[in-house]
């Protein structure tokens, strides 16, 4: 099975995992809601991101180099194409194809999931450079964290800056965070 990728983790844990625990992280440590941008510009949006961090996931396991593509689908969907390199820069590229759907139209900031249908996950962006650089996506139950950007690497302020509101803000666990290895570029 083809599920190595950042947002298939999130359509299946999301899905599955909570439906088979008691509760989730913040449910567990009676953490306050978890809040969304306030806006997103799909337009903006769309495009190639590099994952700087994330939690890791046992579908995930063993990627590097891992990328998120966003395009326009037909209608309201998005088209989500993940692609990861197993077990090292140079191993074999693995990808996983799915959809997206905005769940929040108001803002554009809560959006759904899915590479296995019925199954929907949600994936809600949390923070955003305003130049559409850099984000960070979540899920209510902060079980899941991706920090992304559109370059493989992020400046070294920027990504202490993302990770400090991810912690005062988000009230996010940084322990189970792991940077993402990725190419550097020339």
């Amino acid at each position: 099975m083809r599920t190595s990728v950042a947002l298939v983790i999130t359509a299946l844990g999301l899905v599955l995992g909570p439906a088979g625990c008691a509760e989730t992280t913040t449910q567990a440590n009676a953490l306050p809601p978890l809040e969304a941008v306030e806006s997103v510009e799909l337009s903006r949006y769309l495009g190639t991101w590099y994952e700087i961090a994330s939690y890791p996931q046992k579908f995930q396991e063993g990627c590097t180099a891992t990328t998120a593509n966003y395009s326009q689908g037909k209608g309201d969907n998005i088209v989500v194409l993940n692609r990861c390199r197993k077990g090292g820069l140079d191993g074999k590229e693995d990808e996983a194809k799915g959809r997206a759907r905005v769940v929040d139209t108001t803002t554009n900031a809560k959006l759904e999931v899915s590479f296995f249908r019925p199954f929907w996950g949600d994936y809600w962006i949390i923070d955003l450079d305003p130049e559409y650089q850099w984000a960070v996506v979540g899920h209510p139950g902060r079980d899941y964290l991706w920090i992304l950007a559109r370059t493989p690497a992020l400046d070294p302020g920027v990504y202490d800056g993302i990770l400090q509101r991810l912690e005062d803000e988000h009230q996010y666990d940084l322990s189970r965070l792991n940077k993402t290895l990725q190419p550097i570029e020339p």
